[in-house]
């Protein structure tokens, strides 16, 4: 690394720190503002700080009409690749997505929806999904994007906290070899909410047409046809945008607010600073609209930023093969890339010498990113071996709505360390505390926190529930917002992120980090993927348990490995970490989006009740668990 790139980045964050109101006052030159703020940031309220109040502006004219009127009219904004649906691509330039969603926002506007509003939409990763957030932002409408195939009651929960006005739906979403009806579990939603839409606009697909409702339902392209095209109503910039429903400790979602103009100010700054992308480059983020990564990085940072951003409604194995992600980057000519690390074990496990990736020509990817949950060194080195680019993992939430810490690669990069996301995003006053709210020494574990105000981009608040947003987040570390992750900066301001504040294990006094354990068992040869918890233990309190998923072929027996890996544990970590139970199992329990369950699985192991969580991909695996963990003496067979 030069000592320009360290200049240039400890220059920027250092003037974020100093003086964040001239710092993102300078920032938000760059988005189009019907009205300028009069204050950067409104210290009135704490905690509840908000940026550019008095600011006007339109979200969905920054993200596709100011680039229509300034030279990017006829270039590509949206590539829909679907290799669900036998490999359909559909393009579209801004002019017409311009278009497409103005006609939109005529539809909804047709219909009684207005500035204020709740729209919900429950929709697969189809294009229609986009232009329905961004028809909301045209018109001031808040959305709430809630993940296509979600289960009833929980989409019911969310119907009654949001109140939408309109649903906007699809006949049925796809997913490998299968079709997921969407109408009956939207109907039965609708029956257990008290609160009822007036509306429901669907989008019927081929793969699965459904019945419409007479007085409620309403053919999106029938509506299309007839409707007329609707201008950007301008909002404040403290307005919300939308509301994304995060899983809270209770099980009751919390409904994290993000507002229009922090939110677009931090975005699209992110984009050039962060991921190094220009103005014209294809950019892509594999996930789904139904989170936060979506919302951010599929849809409005890149086209805030006159990036093409690709929507694809695929896996990244199985569609057909673990060549899918690198047929994507090959085509579309992918710039930059950004997924989760669940993802690339996918590959690693399909593929592990990386055979199918020879296929394709990859001379225009330039980085890949990784987040969501911790990127384990073995995964990163896979991937800078078998792809030859930078692999950069960065650590947000969906809190936060874009990095806390991140190698930020257009400020110029630091060499990465293996297992940390490099040092804290401008903006971000990132510190690792004790209980007592004091600061710990670099390289000692505590909970990493945020010194407030948040900087823009971030959660002012969730939706009509200020004392829970205090009580959830501010109320623990005083005066900072707390992340509920553990970690540690070491002594070169790299930021460690290790595990959960509750996944940090005390085994007879001694604090332990699983991701520390995890980082050891994923070195294994036979090893493609891996999470540990702790059990309850009467003896040490708890004691670490491995579940180690094994590479496509590998025909070792299964004790012998595990054998292997308890030594590596006790070599690498210590006797003290009493690593002496691990189980092979087929697959890990995970989110929709990737993430282990480790307090899921952590429940069962100690025979407690818990609660199914929503965001689950496939219940039955919990079931696999708990057999794994009864032939090591827990979960239902615990005394």
């Amino acid at each position: 690394m030069s000592a320009d790139n360290e200049k240039n980045y400890t220059d920027i964050y250092s003037k974020s720190m100093e003086d964040p109101e001239g710092f993102w006052g300078e920032v938000a030159e760059d988005i189009h503002w019907e009205k300028k703020w009069d204050t950067v940031l409104d210290r009135s309220n704490p905690p509840f700080y908000r940026w550019f109040a008095g600011g006007e502006l339109n979200t969905c004219y920054n993200a596709l009409d100011r680039h229509v009127e300034n030279g990017r009219a006829d270039q590509l904004a949206l590539i829909y690749d679907s290799p669900v649906t036998s490999g359909t691509v559909k393009k579209y330039t801004y002019r017409e997505l311009r278009d497409e969603v103005a006609t939109f926002a005529g539809v909804l506007a047709a219909n009684g929806v207005a500035k204020g509003d709740r729209v919900i939409i429950y929709m697969p990763m189809v294009p229609e999904a986009v232009v329905a957030m961004l028809a909301c932002a045209r018109l001031g409408v808040i959305h709430s994007v809630v993940f296509g195939g979600f289960a009833s009651n929980e989409l019911a929960v969310r119907i009654d906290d949001a109140k939408p006005k309109i649903i906007v739906t699809a006949s049925c979403g796809i997913e490998v070899g299968r079709v997921i009806p969407y109408m009956p579990l939207l109907n039965d939603a609708i029956d257990i909410a008290e609160a009822k839409p007036e509306s429901v606009v669907v989008l019927q697909r081929e793969q699965e047409m459904t019945e419409l409702q007479d007085g409620r339902d309403i053919d999106w392209a029938k509506a299309m046809a007839t409707a007329e095209p609707h201008d950007c109503v301008t909002v404040a910039a403290t307005d919300p945008l939308y509301i994304l429903y995060t899983s809270g400790t209770t099980g009751v979602p919390k409904g994290v607010v993000r507002d229009n103009g922090g939110h677009a100010v931090a975005l699209n700054w992110s984009m050039k600073a962060i991921y190094n992308v220009e103005p014209g480059d294809v950019y892509w983020a594999a996930s789904d609209v139904g989170w936060v990564v979506g919302h951010s990085y599929i849809v409005y940072a890149p086209l805030f930023s006159g990036c093409t951003t690709i929507f694809y409604e695929g896996k990244p194995v199985g569609t057909p093969d673990a060549g899918a992600f690198w047929r994507v980057i090959s085509e579309h000519e992918v710039k930059v890339m950004f997924t989760a690390p669940t993802a690339f074990r996918a590959i690693k496990k399909e593929d592990p010498d990386g055979l199918l990736l020879k296929k394709y020509d990859m001379s225009k990817f330039d980085i890949l990113f990784l987040a969501g949950e911790r990127t384990d060194p073995d995964t990163l080195h896979w991937a800078e071996e078998k792809i030859g680019v930078p692999v950069i993992d960065h650590w947000w939430q969906t809190e936060t709505g874009w990095s806390i810490a991140a190698n930020c690669m257009g400020l110029g990069p630091f060499p990465v360390k293996a297992g940390s996301p490099t040092k804290p995003a401008p903006g971000w006053d990132l510190q690792v505390l004790d209980d007592a709210n004091q600061q710990v020494k670099a390289g000692e574990i505590g909970a990493l926190s945020c010194k407030l105000p948040l900087p823009p981009g971030s959660l002012p608040t969730l939706w009509n529930a200020d004392d829970r947003f205090v009580e959830s987040y501010l109320e623990e570390y005083p005066g900072y917002y707390k992340t509920a992750d553990a970690g540690f900066i070491d002594e070169d301001g790299y930021v460690f992120v290790m595990a959960r504040t509750d996944d940090i294990i005390n085994v007879a006094g001694h604090r332990l980090s699983t991701g520390g354990m995890e980082e050891v068992l994923a070195n294994h040869q036979n090893v493609a993927e891996c999470a540990v918890i702790g059990v309850d233990d009467q003896l040490k309190g708890q004691l670490p348990v491995g579940f180690l998923v094994l590479k496509a072929g590998v025909e070792r027996d299964d004790a012998d490995i595990v054998g292997e890996v308890v030594q590596m544990v006790r070599d690498q970590i210590g006797p003290v970490a009493a690593f002496k139970q691990a189980t092979i199992v087929e697959r890990l329990p995970k989110t929709r989006s990737g993430k282990i369950l480790r307090g899921t699985m952590q429940s069962i192991a100690d025979n407690k009740e818990y609660r199914m969580p929503a965001t689950i991909d496939d219940p039955a695996i919990l079931d696999e668990i708990e057999m794994a963990l009864e032939g090591l003496g827990l979960a239902g067979k615990r005394n």
